[in-house]
């Protein structure tokens, strides 16, 4: 999304370039707000990402569970994917 036509995209920078900003953030934020021992500071400062993903993987899996778990949110979720298919085809 551009502000008044100058965007991230319009200065030159793609969306990887955007990712690797945000990881090399994250770890000088790290290095700086870890009160921990050096090698383990930088261990955690290293894999950050991690923690959001692992996040992301455990809704994903409570979320297939809950299908299987609760048949009547599975038929919910099943005839909401069906009818966003038929809409979008």
């Amino acid at each position: 999304m551009d502000f008044w036509g100058v965007g991230l995209w319009a200065l030159g920078f793609g969306v990887w370039d955007l990712g690797f900003a945000v990881y090399v953030a994250g770890v000088v934020w790290g290095l700086i707000a870890i009160d921990a021992r050096p090698a383990a500071r930088l261990g955690l400062a290293l894999v950050w990402p991690l923690g959001p993903l692992a996040f992301v993987l455990t809704i994903t899996i409570l979320l297939a569970a809950s299908l299987i778990a609760y048949p009547a949110f599975g038929a919910a979720v099943l005839a909401a994917a069906g009818a966003m298919w038929w809409a979008v085809t």
